[in-house]
């Protein structure tokens, strides 16, 4: 009998208000600042799936959709959507809050790759949700996408040097 999980029993969710010490020159939030909470609260669903150590081997398809204000709020929402043998894709997408109109946005989505330490014991991964199901069907030919643009990207780190610029 498969071990299956669910998409929701992975999901981890973060909020946070924004301040002023969040913020870039244009009066937005750091795009930085962004992408590491994303991949620590990704992290947690991939650890959820995993129950072992996990790095994140990649960060794919990351749009910054709307940017976030001073006095925003922001919700990071992540829940597992692929799973390999030891690499775990991760959804995620961080929904804005305008907390003076209640409006709310979607502001950034991306996928994680998360490499586990142990291979991963679930083999089926069940998504629920509409917007679940819409997600976990294009994991296959992301894989894929993801797997030939390493491919290209070892090809391309063999031809950097690793010399110093005052040494050439």
């Amino acid at each position: 009998m498969p071990n299956i999980m669910t998409c929701r029993q992975t999901l981890a969710v973060t909020s946070h208000r924004i301040l002023a010490s969040d913020l870039n020159e244009h009066e937005t939030v750091y795009g930085g600042r962004l992408l590491e909470m994303l991949d620590g609260t990704a992290s947690i669903s991939a650890s959820r799936l995993a129950r072992s150590q996990v790095v994140t081997a990649s960060m794919d398809q990351t749009n910054f959709i709307a940017p976030f204000e001073l006095n925003d709020s922001f919700c990071i929402e992540t829940y597992v959507s692929g799973i390999g043998k030891r690499s775990i894709e991760v959804f995620a997408k961080i929904i804005g809050e305008h907390l003076k109109s209640g409006e709310r946005f979607i502001g950034l989505t991306a996928f994680l790759t998360f490499v586990a330490e142990e291979e991963i014991t679930f083999t089926t991964l069940e998504a629920q949700s509409a917007e679940e199901k819409f997600v976990c069907q294009g994991y296959q030919q992301r894989q894929q996408v993801r797997m030939q643009n390493l491919h290209r990207q070892q090809q391309f780190n063999r031809q950097l040097s690793l010399k110093h610029p005052w040494d050439l």
